[in-house]
């Protein structure tokens, strides 16, 4: 079984690499594939009885209930492209997977083997996390929206400057259900992380220990531990189970450990361990925070502001955030509301920052996301930190930083001018009410905190993915496991090589997940919307270098028309892949199909920030989904140096493929294309006579080969 979170490129490929291997060793293999256009070639009950084991390459969790009883050796995705033979023999020592109650099962037995096996880019630490996110952000969105959405139509101005929704009106119901929405998201970020890990066992203890650690009256402090907490609790509650999991009980035990015993023991175990134990320490740092501030008051504005700023940036609604936000708000009645000032300022810049990065750097950033820092924007000017916590928790060693810097930033304006605020809020929705003092020092603290969040978010989370090299280029493509009866899952990097299997097995499946919507956009969904600053692609023409158009004869068919003489090109100009993928979007207009190459190639892009489209072996297959083409187009060029795209394999790019096909294309047809030449390109010598092609007559010939 192959797949990949985008069920694409790789998840094709590992099957071809697999059957191949398979044939070579003498071995009879079924190979299921589970790629964005479906599973294909289905393992049948049958199919799973006879195999002597099975192979999954996958880059995704896989449902393996079916081989149950089955030698199971599960890897990433690449490895199944890299190491076929190795897989085979590995698979005839494997251990039989026993179920629920097995550790082969769950998710982070599965991680384990992939790391085991090389051909994972991401642990299962990432995954997990990114898994509690992607169910998080639509608890954030709605609470978020409805919350602001009622406060700006049901809100009532008060005296102070405050805005109250009055109890009983039908606004005041709309915001209660966005209240309901902001506490589930901790419990639901910190469930699902545990699920990743350990399955559905691990459900329920990681939902109930969310709700304690966001629960602070249950450990005797003032705040909850917000999303930090949850996550402590997801992972605690994941990894616990898996311990459970590998106790040994008699046979008549097994079938209700994963519904009654294993949730009870450790929903309650995590429970008391966060009351007793972990509730404690966040109960005292609450306590000794709030005494500290107050020694602070008669300090530094300036320096006051800036400390408080960091506070209220670092967990957005845990212990640190609500110690400062609850020092400044109990000063309001003793007179003294330059501290909530100095809060006011620096709650709104989180959400904004956030929102405004992923404007500035679309490529960097899921369609998911980007959607999410639009809501995030809403949010901010309603002075709703929590909007940013989707963010944070999926790339906490950039957001958090970046957050509390612009934090400190529009805290120590505030400070600085003497900003006041008369109500507990922040944000601009209570400058607008007439709460604050020192209104323009205000919106300019929130506007500056908030450019300098989004720049150093930018910088950070481009750093990080520039410190990866090639790799990083693949992080949304995280690896998962392989089986072999055989089933295989895409994307991800290579590992270590071994030695080749000896034939002899009976039957071996290979099956390959499809991609996880939340967690991983498909091959080809790339960013709507925002043109960019190169021409228009109506009259572009291909360089002099470019296909020479073969008159003699007609041209052969070429992956149903859609690839012809005019979009090929014998030699690729470019040497770095931002250019490639600009000269290929060029090429791709002298069909006469691309109504703006600017936009193509920002969607490519785009696409490349997702997920390297290097598949290894010296390939590279950009793809583009965008309405800046009119009907389906493929471009094919070679490089004679290589150009570095990021492979698993390392290797560089010299035969370069780009699709593009309008948002309606029926069928995903792009997908279809991808899938055919995936499975062409495995074959050596194909690559072999179409690296060897003398002009593009003779280029044509070949890539009529693919159907």
């Amino acid at each position: 079984m192959t797949a990949c979170p985008t069920g694409i490129a790789h998840t094709y490929m590992a099957a071809e690499k697999l059957t191949q291997a398979a044939e070579a060793l003498g071995h009879e293999m079924k190979v299921e594939t589970q790629g964005s256009i479906g599973a294909e070639n289905v393992l049948s009950d049958n199919d799973v009885r006879d195999a002597d084991g099975v192979i999954i390459a996958a880059d995704k969790d896989v449902d393996r209930s079916r081989f149950v009883g089955k030698r199971v050796l599960a890897v990433g995705v690449a490895e199944g492209i890299r190491h076929p033979g190795e897989l085979i023999e590995r698979v005839r020592s494997a251990p039989v997977y026993g179920g629920e109650d097995g550790g082969a099962g769950t998710a982070a037995g599965t991680a384990a083997s992939a790391g085991t096996g090389g051909g994972k880019e991401r642990g299962v630490g990432y995954k997990a996390l990114m898994n509690g996110v992607s169910y998080m952000i639509p608890f954030v969105v709605v609470g978020g929206l409805l919350i602001a959405i009622s406060l700006a139509l049901g809100g009532h101005p008060q005296a102070d400057g405050g805005l109250v929704i009055p109890d009983g009106s039908f606004w005041k119901h709309v915001n209660d259900i966005g209240v309901i929405g902001f506490t589930l998201m901790v419990p639901v970020l910190s469930g699902y992380l545990a699920y990743a890990i350990g399955d559905r066992p691990a459900l329920v203890p990681g939902m109930i220990g969310g709700w304690i650690a966001n629960t602070g009256a249950l450990y005797g402090s003032k705040a909850g531990a917000g999303f930090i907490g949850a996550i402590v609790t997801g992972f605690l509650a994941g990894y616990l189970v898996l311990w459970i999991k590998k106790v040994r009980v008699p046979r008549f035990v097994r079938p209700i450990m994963p519904i009654i015993v294993i949730p009870i023991v450790a929903t309650t175990a995590l429970g008391l361990f966060f009351i007793y134990v972990i509730g404690r320490p966040i109960s005292w740092v609450f306590t000794h925070l709030t005494g500290w501030l107050g020694g602070m008051t008669g300090s530094s504005a300036v320096l006051l502001g800036a400390i408080l700023g960091l506070m209220i940036a670092f967990d957005m609604g845990g212990p640190v955030n609500k110690t400062a936000f609850l020092f400044g708000a109990g000063l309001i009645a003793s007179g003294n509301q330059t501290v909530m000032g100095m809060c006011a300022a620096a709650i709104p810049v989180m959400p904004l920052g956030q929102g405004l990065a992923t404007l500035l750097r679309r490529r960097l950033y899921s369609e998911q996301e980007r959607e999410t820092g639009m809501a995030a924007l809403f949010m901010g000017l309603f002075g709703i930190s929590e909007g940013a916590i989707p963010f944070a928790a999926a790339r906490p060693a950039q957001v958090i930083p970046a957050n509390m810097l612009g934090g400190a930033v529009a805290g120590a304006l505030a400070g600085t001018a003497g900003v006041t605020d008369a109500v507990p809020h922040g944000g601009p929705i209570v400058a607008v009410l007439g709460a604050v003092g020192g209104v323009p020092v205000f919106f300019l603290a929130v506007v500056v905190g908030a450019v300098v969040t989004a720049l150093a978010t930018v910088a950070l989370v481009d750093l990080s993915e520039r410190g990866k090299g090639g790799k990083g280029a693949s992080a949304r493509t995280a690896a998962a496991p392989a089986v072999t009866v055989a089933v295989a899952a895409g994307g991800g990097a290579g590992g270590p090589s071994g030695t080749a299997a000896a034939p002899g097995s009976r039957t071996e499946a290979v099956c390959e997940p499809a991609p996880a919507p939340a967690s991983a956009p498909t091959a080809g969904d790339g960013a709507k919307g925002g043109a960019g600053d190169a021409g228009r692609g109506d009259g572009a023409h291909a360089p002099a270098d470019g296909p020479s158009v073969p008159s003699a004869s007609p041209s052969p068919e070429v992956l149903s028309g859609y690839l012809t003489a005019r979009t090929v090109r014998t030699r690729l100009a470019a040497g770095e892949k931002e250019a490639a993928i600009r000269e290929m979007a060029e090429l791709a207009a002298g069909a006469g199909r691309v109504t703006d190459v600017a936009e193509l190639v920002r969607v490519a892009l785009a696409r490349e920030a997702q997920g390297t489209t290097g598949l290894g072996e010296e390939i590279a297959v950009p793809h583009a989904k965008t309405d800046a083409v009119t009907a389906p187009v493929v471009c094919f060029a070679r490089s004679a140096e290589g150009v570095e795209w990021g492979s698993p394999d390392g290797t560089k790019a010299r035969l370069v493929f780009m699709i593009a096909v309008p948002e309606a294309a029926a069928g995903d047809e792009h997908l279809r294309i991808l899938a055919l030449l995936s499975r062409k390109l495995m074959d050596p010598d194909f690559r072999a006579r179409l690296q060897g092609a003398e002009d593009t007559a003779e280029i044509l010939a070949v890539l009529a080969e693919i159907r």
